[in-house]
């Protein structure tokens, strides 16, 4: 069985997200998605927030897709999470250049943790290249329209906790 793991902070899931995730399930049977615990960020969602989204988007591209897909939390190392689930592939998007160079000095490190494990990128889909959670955020506390960046129960949310603030 090949099972992949895709990793990331998804403070929120983002159709570029949902985008990799219904890409990456064609390489893989089952894809796990590793939500990052990265205190350094200071988080919109917190934990639980973060996994209930993504496991609603998760069960809608399970049922379209027909790969198991599962959601880990996680705050150890990303190769350690990748031999905890399982995993022989980690999944990464790009959106940029700029990103490669970030993701070239990950993938080079894990190699020297763990070279069984590959790395795969995928390259996000035009329309969603210029989308990042911390712009998407952004636009949203400042009444902007987010509808193309995220699913309408994301964006319900985003509205609902930055009213809050």
């Amino acid at each position: 069985m090949r099972i992949g793991l895709y990793p990331g902070t998804f403070d929120p899931i983002t159709l570029g997200h949902v985008d990799i995730i219904r890409r990456g399930c064609a390489l893989v049977d089952r894809l796990v998605i590793g939500v990052a615990i990265n205190r350094d960020k200071g988080p919109l969602f917190d934990l639980d927030e973060r996994v209930s989204m993504i496991e609603v988007e998760a069960a809608r591209l399970a049922e379209q897709t027909g790969t198991e897909i599962q959601v880990h939390a996680f705050e150890n190392l990303l190769i350690d999470c990748a031999r905890d689930v399982g995993a022989g592939i980690i999944l990464r998007g790009l959106r940029a250049v700029s990103d490669f160079e970030y993701e070239y000095q990950m993938v080079g490190m894990n190699r020297q943790l763990d070279s069984s494990i590959e790395t795969v990128f995928l390259m996000a889909e035009a329309q969603h290249q210029a989308i990042a959670s911390k712009l998407v955020k952004e636009i949203c506390r400042l009444n902007g329209d987010v509808s193309n960046f995220v699913t309408p129960a994301v964006e319900a949310a985003l509205k609902r906790r930055l009213r809050q603030s």
